[in-house]
């Protein structure tokens, strides 16, 4: 697995943007009943399991990730938060260190999108899930992405980023595909619900924690990556760039899905 958004504090402090912003829309429904044990497997930095701690006070959240500088900031961030209800632990996804059916449920944000094998991994996960217990997993999809005024050379920076993705052997349009990916893994029951960011000036709160500091703010980041691929000359994604912030003024729209699914195992 690679992240193809990198570790720095940039990332850092975008995926924070992006995990306040959208807290409503994707975790308004995600809670978890008193004395549960919960899996987040690829917790990251802590940016999701901090909502998830709040939302299930009384349940209990192993977060795991494979980065050991990433739990290090997911500590602190849960510590800071007042959460005491976590515990966190370095660990594969493919080789999880636990026993079989040993959480209630599992959840899993933004990390399938990352790995060539979604499917293997979501094997593996049903396999330290309970009989009857739940797995959610949210994931985003970047061809959904559309705004106004359009702009061609937007589309084509955005394109860089997903194809970047595919050589890493990710997906960043991972979103469409949750039904059939739980499906082959043998998951039941599977609910997929779309949840569409739309911003326009009337919501200041998501023109810059969303379109400003969480999409913009990731296509940006793979700008040297793309050019050095010969994916796009500097000038065309430069004016991509431009053109995603063009959205972000008074007459601007702009538009993104996320997809939420929730099946179970029996």
């Amino acid at each position: 697995m690679k992240y193809v958004h990198g570790y720095d504090q940039r990332e850092t402090i975008r995926l924070q943007d992006q995990a306040s912003t959208l807290v409503e829309l994707l975790h308004a429904d995600t809670a978890y009943p008193p004395g549960c044990q919960i899996l987040e497997a690829g917790c990251g930095i802590g940016a999701q399991t901090v909502t998830l701690a709040r939302n299930s006070p009384h349940a209990h959240i192993t977060a795991v990730d494979i980065s050991d500088r990433s739990l290090a900031q997911a500590r602190q961030l849960t510590q800071e938060a007042g959460c005491t209800n976590v515990s966190f632990k370095q660990a594969d996804i493919f080789n999880l260190p636990f026993e079989a059916q040993a959480f209630d449920h599992i959840f899993v944000c933004f990390v399938l999108e990352h790995l060539a094998r979604p499917v293997d991994a979501l094997d593996r996960l049903k396999n330290s899930l309970k009989v009857g217990g739940t797995i959610t997993v949210i994931e985003g999809d970047h061809g959904s992405t559309y705004f106004y005024p359009d702009n061609a050379a937007s589309h084509q920076a955005i394109e860089c980023q997903v194809e970047l993705q595919r050589k890493s052997g990710g997906n960043a349009n991972i979103g469409r595909a949750l039904y059939p990916l739980l499906n082959q893994a043998g998951f039941n029951t599977i609910h997929v619900s779309p949840r569409m960011v739309y911003v326009d000036s009337s919501r200041p709160e998501l023109v810059e924690g969303f379109t400003k500091n969480t999409f913009t703010a990731m296509i940006e980041g793979v700008r040297e990556s793309a050019i050095s691929a010969d994916l796009i000359d500097p000038e065309t994604f430069d004016d991509g760039i431009k053109g995603l912030y063009r959205t972000t003024e008074k007459d601007g729209v702009f538009c993104y899905t996320f997809f939420k699914a929730v099946a179970y195992k029996q």
